[in-house]
C-alpha cells in the first residue's frame, strides 16, 4: 500500500497580468526588491515555454493517487486561505472535545480607565 502516506500537490497559478503587476511592484519599491530572484525578470520571456512545460508536467504526474489542485492565487490572501482549507479537508480527523467558553465579567476593582491612558501619558512625557 503507501505506508500511511497521503500526498497532496497544489500548483498555484497566477495570470500573466498579475505576476506582471507583482514584477513591477517589486521593481518600484525598494523594499520588495529582495523578492526578485535572479530568474525572475527572465522568465518573463519565457512564458509560454514555462506554460507549455508546465502543462506537460501536470498531466504526466496527476494521478488518481496523488492528483495535482490548481489553485489560482492572484489574490494571494484567499489563495493561503482556499490552500489550508483544502489540504485540512483531505485529512481525515475527529474533532477534539472541549468545553465551552465563558468570557468572565471585567474586573472594575480599582475604577474604570481607558486602555493605554497610563502608557500613552509616560509615551508623551518620553517624547520631548
Amino acid at each position: 500500500m503507501n505506508g500511511g502516506i497521503k500526498l497532496i500537490k497544489v500548483w498555484l497559478e497566477v495570470s500573466d497580468k498579475e505576476q506582471k503587476r507583482r514584477f513591477e511592484a517589486r521593481i518600484d519599491d525598494p523594499l520588495r526588491q529582495w523578492k526578485l530572484s535572479p530568474m525572475d525578470l527572465p522568465s518573463r520571456s519565457k512564458w509560454f515555454e514555462y506554460s507549455r512545460a508546465r502543462d506537460l508536467m501536470l498531466k504526466a504526474t496527476d494521478t488518481k493517487w496523488a492528483p495535482w489542485h490548481i489553485l489560482h492565487s492572484d489574490d494571494k490572501k484567499r489563495a493561503r486561505l482556499n490552500c489550508i482549507r483544502h489540504i485540512l479537508d483531505q485529512i481525515p480527523y475527529k474533532k477534539a472535545p472541549h468545553e465551552k467558553v465563558k468570557l468572565p465579567d471585567r474586573s472594575m476593582k480599582g475604577g474604570v480607565r481607558r486602555p493605554g491612558d497610563a502608557q500613552r501619558k509616560k509615551l508623551v512625557a518620553q517624547k520631548y
